[in-house]
Parts: C-alpha cells; structure tokens; sequence
C-alpha cells in the first residue's frame, strides 16, 4: 500500500501518559547519573583532567540530564539545553559522561521523532551534532600537548597510537550520532505512516459504509417494483371483478355477492402490499437495474433440483398445511431461497443441501441448510445477505444467516402471515426415501 504524502502534517503532542513517562525517564537517568558520579569520585578516575568543586558537579550532573523530563513537549528546547550543558561540563572537567552522554542521544532522537517543524528539527539536529564533531576537534588541539609520555608505552600497532585514539573517538562519535539521528528519523516517518494508514482506513470505512447504502437502496428499488407487480395485478383483477358483478347484479345478485367479497379482499390485499412498496422506497433513490423475474414458493423445488444437477444431494421438505400465501410473501420466500441455494453452489464448497419450507399456525418459514464451509463472499450487487435483510424486513419477518454449531452454513427467514391466510392449497409434501437417507447424515442445526 502506498501511503500518500502530506508535508502540511504535523505529527500530535505527546499523550498524558507519554508526559508521565518522560517524567519518570528523566528522573530516572538522572538518578542514575548521580550514582555514576558517586562512582566515578570513588574511583578517582577523572580522564577529563582535575574536576570542579562537588556542588559544580552535582550541578552539571542534573543540567545534562533533568531536561529530558520535558523531551516530548519541548524537543527542540530540550536538545539545545542538553548539548550547551554536555559541552559545558566536559568544558570543566565534570567526572560524570556515561548517562550525560546517553541523555544527548536521547535528546536527539527525541527532536527527530517528535520535532513539529522538519525543518527546523533537521537543522537543529545537523548543527548540533557538527557543533559536537568542533568541539572534540578542538579537545584534541588542546588535549594532545598535555598527554603524558608514557600513556602508550605499550602500543605495538602499526598505526601511531594519538591518531589511534583520535579515530577511535570520532568513529565511536559517527556511530552514536548516526544512530541517533536515523532512529529519530525513522520514528517520525513512522508515526506519519500510522496517521495516514489511520486516514485511509477511515476512507475506506466511508466507501464501504457508502457501497452498503447503495445496495440497500437499489435493492429496495427493486423490490418496490416487484410490490408494485403485485399491487397492479390486484388492482386489475378488481376491475374484472367489478366488470362481472355490474353484469350479474340485476340476474344473479349471489354471482355478484361473490364478485364483491373478491373485490374487497383484492382491495385489502393491494392496500397492504401499497404500504410495503412505500416502507421500502421511504429512503431509497432510483437505479436502472432490471427487475427480477418472478417466482414464488411453489418453485423451490427448481432451485432444489439445479443444486442436484450441480452435483449435490439436495433435499426438499415441506411441512404443515401449505396456505395461500401473499404474493410479495411468496416472492421473498423464493428469492431468498434463491439466493442461500446460490451461495452454497458459488461459494460453500458443500456436499448436502437441505431446504425446508415450514408452514406454522401465524407465519411460514423458509430454511435453508447446507455442510459447506460458509462465509463465502456476498453479492454486493445482486441480492446478497444485505438484499435478503431488506425483503425480509420489508414483510415484518425474521433473517437468520451465519455458521451452524455441527458445522456448515444456515439461512433461515420467517414471516408473520395475516389472521385469514388460514385455507390449505396442497398437501403436505416431505423428502423420499433417498432424501431423507442423504439428510440423516448430516450434522444437525
């Protein structure tokens, strides 16, 4: 992934927690400064020449290294105040340089990780470190006429041991402000690829937020249109059976009674269907997309015996006493039927498949069943886990879709059917032999 460049960034303050820490550090390494100039005055080992008095000693000890309390909300002051006081105390012989000298790092990192101006930071650190390189320069100058003859009565090697220790200084000098400026580097790049990361994942939350709304709407749309189908059947029924009881009223007023009960229940049902179609265009917008076409519960059984042609042993089960359902009812049934039948096909890597169309006392239920891995990927454009949502809700019902606990996959939608769809329309219809032989051996719900 490439992250973008946005040179206008400004990496944030540090957080209370990182105050906090910065306060224990500073404390810390100047605590332990102070245990190292106890040790270096025990030793009497002071390479630097004849020391200051001990209070100017305590005093350099903090200078150098207290600072670093504050390295996170003042870098660029903290780096200033350190290297004027390393140099200082080393100016006047302080005893104490192996924690004052880990304080400079530290506060040269610190500026390149947490600097707000780049380039004010990256100067700074530059002209800090060729202020040290100027100031060992001339430690050496002044240095070199006052070593005593006898400190390198041992030197055997084939270069001349002052040049010996003056490159050993300066490579050890490379090594520590190099590692210091690359680390501090590092870090601040660091931070602002984890901000622009943060960004474009946010971004990409947005888009996926955006891409989910748009399928709802269309997918509102077009069930809309299927309801609108539906509405404009009943309606037109209606005027057939209005034409045929203004042509029996006067002959045959029972012929007209019924044309009238066919008229009523036409007109409710289209009501009902009306308000659906307008509860799923509340919020929708409008799409191109072609509509479906149509199907209903009575033709599961062809999504059933495509699964077999695919090479699966599907199964069909209906149970209860199958009832008139309502049109836009009986399409949702199919097409979410359709849909987990199609799933399991693309994407379960299944061997069973079981569907089962329940009718219970007050709703019916479509389950559908398979052993595959689910999970599989949903068709963001077509119906998908997001389309069969919408069609159920759009009915007042119930979704079910995730993993079963014996393994494979389970999509199960119920609806509420009204108080009159009560009259049977077939009889009740279960697997055969071979069916229910291949679903017995599957892991149950």
């Amino acid at each position: 992934m490439t992250v973008a460049q946005r040179p206008e960034w400004r990496r944030p303050g540090p957080t209370a927690e990182q105050r906090r820490n910065d306060l224990w550090i500073g404390l810390g390494m100047t605590g332990l400064a102070l245990v190292s100039l106890t040790l270096a005055r025990s030793t009497g080992a002071f390479l630097l020449g004849p020391p200051p008095s001990g209070p100017e000693q305590l005093f350099w000890t903090v200078a150098v290294t207290l600072p670093l309390i504050w390295r996170r909300r003042r870098p660029t002051a903290t780096v200033l105040v350190v290297a004027v006081a390393f140099i200082a105390a080393q100016a006047r012989s302080a005893p104490e340089s192996q924690f004052s000298s880990w304080a400079l790092f530290c506060a040269l990192y610190t500026v390149g990780a947490w600097g707000q101006d780049r380039q004010v930071s990256r100067r700074l650190r530059i002209g800090v470190i060729a202020t040290m390189f100027a100031w060992l320069g001339l430690y050496y100058a002044v240095m070199i006429d006052h070593i005593p003859a006898d400190t390198f009565a041992d030197a055997v090697g084939p270069v001349p041991p002052v040049l010996a220790a003056m490159v050993n200084g300066v490579l050890l000098n490379v090594l520590v402000f190099g590692f210091a400026y690359f680390f501090g580097e590092t870090a601040w790049v660091a931070a602002r690829r984890e901000h622009e990361l943060r960004a474009q994942a946010e971004d990409l939350r947005r888009s996926q937020a955006d891409a989910r709304e748009r399928a709802v709407l269309g997918e509102r749309v077009r069930i809309a249109r299927e309801l609108h189908d539906v509405v404009a059947h009943h309606v037109s029924v209606m005027g057939v059976q209005a034409s045929a009881c203004r042509r029996v009223f006067d002959r045959d007023p029972g012929k007209a009674r019924t044309a009238l009960t066919a008229i009523e229940q036409s007109a409710r049902t289209a009501v009902d269907e009306l308000r659906r179609m307008l509860g799923v265009l509340r919020t929708s917008a409008g799409t191109d997309a072609a509509p479906p076409t149509a199907g209903g519960v009575e033709r599961i059984d062809e999504l059933v015996e495509r699964a077999r042609a695919a090479g699966l042993t599907a199964t069909l089960g209906v149970y209860g006493d199958p009832v008139a359902l309502p049109e836009s009812v009986s399409q949702t049934a199919y097409r979410v039927t359709q849909e987990a039948v199609t799933n399991t096909l693309k994407h379960a890597e299944a061997a069973l498949l079981d569907v089962r169309v329940r009718y219970l006392a007050r709703e019916v239920e479509v389950d559908v069943t398979d052993d595959g891995r689910g999970g599989g990927p949903t068709d963001t454009v077509g119906l998908g886990l997001i389309g069969m949502r919408e069609r159920v809700t759009a009915h007042d019902g119930d979704l079910e879709a995730g993993p079963r606990a014996g393994g494979g996959w389970r999509v199960r939608a119920r609806f509420p059917l009204a108080a009159s769809t009560d009259r049977p329309v077939g009889p009740q219809r279960e697997p055969d032999d071979r069916q229910q032989a291949a679903a017995a051996a599957e892991p149950s719900a």
